[in-house]
């Protein structure tokens, strides 16, 4: 299984972000696309969830925007999707 490109955590509440390459019109392009979830523990196993309690928001919100940070702001490229 492939990793994803970056990974930012606030506690439980953690961003992916993914990549991948499409040939659009013959040329390729990178896309990107970010989940979000939320570990929690279910006895000794660690579980994930994209369902997320009131007060998860604001560290939700937080990820969210470090990883349009990361996409935007920081790109060396051109052109990120």
């Amino acid at each position: 299984m492939s990793k994803p490109e970056k990974r930012l955590k606030c506690g439980p509440i953690t961003a992916s972000i993914w990549a991948e390459n499409k040939i659009v019109q013959g040329e390729m392009v990178k896309f990107y696309s970010i989940n979000i979830d939320k570990a929690y523990k279910d006895g000794d196993t660690w579980k994930h969830t994209t369902s997320f309690a009131v007060e998860d928001l604001p560290k939700v919100a937080l990820v969210a925007n470090e990883a349009y940070r990361y996409l935007r702001l920081s790109s060396t490229e051109d052109d990120r999707t």
